[in-house]
């Protein structure tokens, strides 16, 4: 009898369940979840039965009383379709998932809604769905558990020490996010990150062999991985000597298991009508008699319970590791308060007054350079004073200046703050989504504003899931130049606005830059995305500003001489400068305009209306300056203001004969103030 066999047999004879229904009761309850809710996906949950039972009972490190402990195993549904599966672990393992809530499938303000969601469903890591950044999410997490075991273990105290496991399908495979950050992971030699692959054959469309062929055992081990193909995910002790294999390899392994999908349905097993659609109560009738589970719907026997029950191990294993703790905090205090710091997400003492001295300095200094510069010097300020940072770029480290004084590329013991993420736009953003949500750390990660596109449904999810990540976008603008019309944005800063729940800063010198970096560093609940300049810009001199007033989101830079103002100008960015050469050419003429500059829009719009109104004035005619689409801008000037923009595409040319050639200048803002007055 095999090592798991035998280990089954005891269990199940202790909880008085046997092996048979402790792995069906996954399977029943997905159909019946499903089937009530009449929607959703009971293939995959009923596919992967075994799989996860062989993980959750017999491997997985976790507290279902204490779903945040740090040194937990972390798993992660990559195929994000087959929630049921997860919410019947979470439930039959003990977290805080009744039944009734497995009962509320896919309801309004259910705890199990279609796709897990973050912080909805206590034990779910991460928002998953779109297929591949789950498995992305994962790579990130596996990095942060290596990064904090390097930084805090010492020798004898092993207080980081985990793994994270990823179920994936065959359409997470497809998705090329997969080998962005599958190829990273082989390269970075993630020894702590299982994957385990539902490798069923069946998509919405039908049977995969149609359109996807790949030798997926030999593309991970080109990776680097270690593999092992043609596992049986139907025998749960090939399951498992798999699964031993990989525990001991040092390179991140992928388990391909063959499954069936809907195993155990008689007439839609191994069919695409059992991926997205319920069973039917004839089928489900049917499958119970097949599988042997003559229960009613959402009825689980006690000794079923008793046998999945995690609490009373998961309590075991947390007080182990607190003892462990405890003697770590004795022979070093300081590194078990700076990491217990550092989960908990606290910021060091002393940052805010080290915040308050940068800001006055670069004020007093009055530097004027491209704002990617500025954002270098925010880094070189502020980096010191917080360890949790951590960066990289997508291959453009010297153009996004996101390396600073401070940074140190990881070395193979995975010391360092810093890593390339080579040109991998979407991997890096849904590593740096996994990292933050792993805990320890504070990550940013730079690429060019107009590649925000590739990036983009990861930045959705980070902003979806309200997590702590900056994004570092330089070469913000048509100012790019030479490099023309496929590398200049104009669309994109307005386009990550509409992201709800994401902070888009646009500063225009190197005081609102710092401010920017200040503002996403304390930010707890959601992402921010940085637009910065590739060419210097003007500091705005003999203006009078507060910090407080920049971190409000938008600000009178320069009130109107002489009178009351006739006018607004708003501007961001390297427009900026414009409006306050316009306001200047203006006032020759007699006309007093005052200038707001407005950084981040979504911070200004979720100010109080008395100050939003003192900002851009009750009743003023208003003029948008933007080099970017002009739509955006209308909700604050109005049908009748005007916006001095750009609706085309760029063109290759000298930064400064580009915006010549579309008509940024003081003197067509002028113009435009005139016409609206």
């Amino acid at each position: 009898m095999s090592e798991i066999a035998a280990d089954h047999g005891r269990d199940s004879k202790q909880a008085g369940a046997s092996q048979r229904d402790i792995v069906n009761v996954l399977r029943a309850l997905a159909m019946d979840a499903v089937q009530k809710a009449n929607s959703g996906h009971p293939g995959m949950p009923m596919g992967m039965a075994e799989i996860a039972e062989v993980l959750w009972r017999h491997h997985l490190r976790h507290n279902p009383a204490n779903p945040q402990w740090i040194d937990r195993d972390r798993f992660v549904l990559s195929n994000g379709h087959g929630s049921m599966l997860l919410y019947a672990l979470l439930h039959l393992t003990g977290y805080e998932l009744p039944m009734d809530e497995l009962k509320r499938f896919r309801q309004l303000h259910s705890k199990t809604p279609g796709h897990p969601e973050y912080g909805l469903t206590p034990g779910v890591e991460t928002t998953t769905g779109p297929l591949g950044q789950g498995l992305a999410n994962a790579v990130g997490m596996a990095l942060a558990e290596r990064m904090l075991a390097a930084q805090f273990n010492r020798p004898s105290h092993a207080i980081i020490d985990h793994h994270t496991y990823v179920f994936l399908g065959d359409g997470c495979l497809m998705e090329g996010i997969s080998h962005e950050a599958c190829s990273l992971a082989g390269t970075l030699r993630l020894g702590k990150l299982i994957g385990f692959y539902d490798d069923n054959g069946i998509s919405i469309d039908g049977h995969v062999k149609g359109w996807f062929t790949d030798d997926t055992p030999k593309r991970f081990e080109a990776y680097g991985w270690h593999v092992v193909p043609r596992v049986d995910g139907h025998d749960s002790a090939a399951v498992e000597a798999a699964l031993a294999a990989a525990l001991k390899d040092p390179r991140p392994s992928l388990i391909c298991c063959r499954t069936l999908i809907a195993k155990g349905a008689p007439n839609k097993v191994d069919t695409h009508d059992a991926h997205g659609a319920p069973l039917g109560d004839k089928e489900i009738a049917a499958t119970r008699v097949a599988i042997g589970w003559p229960y009613p719907p959402f009825e689980v026997p006690q000794g079923v319970y008793a046998a999945w029950d995690a609490r009373p191990r998961g309590t075991e294993l947390e007080n182990a590791w607190n003892a462990s703790f405890a003697r770590y905090r004795s022979a070093h205090p300081e590194l078990a308060q700076e990491l217990s710091r550092r989960v908990a997400g606290e910021l060091p003492e002393g940052y805010a007054a080290l915040v308050d001295r940068a800001l006055a300095a670069a004020e007093a200094k009055g530097e004027s350079i491209a704002t990617r510069k500025a954002s270098q010097n925010a880094l070189d300020a502020y980096g010191p004073a917080l360890p949790e940072l951590f960066g990289g770029s997508a291959d453009l480290t010297g153009s996004n200046l996101t390396f600073w004084s401070g940074s140190k590329y990881l070395d193979d013991g995975y010391a360092g703050n810093y890593v390339s993420f080579g040109v991998r736009e979407f991997g890096m953003a849904a590593m740096l989504n996994g990292i933050t949500l792993h805990g320890g750390f504070i990550p940013y990660g730079g690429t060019f504003l107009t590649f925000s596109d590739y990036s983009r449904n990861a930045l959705r999810l980070g902003a979806l899931m309200k997590i702590r990540v900056i994004h570092v976008f330089s070469h913000d603008s048509i100012g790019l130049g030479e490099d023309g019309p496929t590398h200049q944005s104009i669309e994109h800063a307005s386009s990550l606005r509409l992201i709800p729940n994401m902070d888009v800063w646009r500063p225009c010198d190197t005081v609102e830059t710092l401010a920017a970096w200040a503002v996403a560093i304390e930010r707890q609940d959601g992402p921010t995305s940085l637009l910065l300049s590739r060419q210097s810009l003007a500091f705005p001199k003999g203006t009078s500003r507060k910090a407080e007033e920049i971190r409000r989101g938008g600000y009178v830079l320069s009130e109107a001489s002489g009178g009351a103002a006739q006018a607004v100008i708003i501007a961001t960015g390297s427009e900026v400068a414009l409006a306050l050469g316009a306001q200047t050419l203006l006032a020759v003429d007699g006309v007093r305009v005052r200038v707001v500059s407005m950084p981040c829009t979504r911070i200004f719009d979720a100010q109080e209306s008395a100050y939003r109104e003192r900002v851009l004035g009750r009743g003023l005619p208003r003029v948008a300056v933007e080099a970017g689409i002009t739509d955006y801008w209308r909700k604050y000037v109005g049908l009748d203001g005007a916006i001095v923009g750009i609706d085309t595409y760029g063109e290759s040319a000298p930064a400064g004969d580009v915006f010549k050639y579309f008509g940024f200048t003081p003197e067509r803002v002028a113009a435009a103030v005139k016409s609206v007055i």
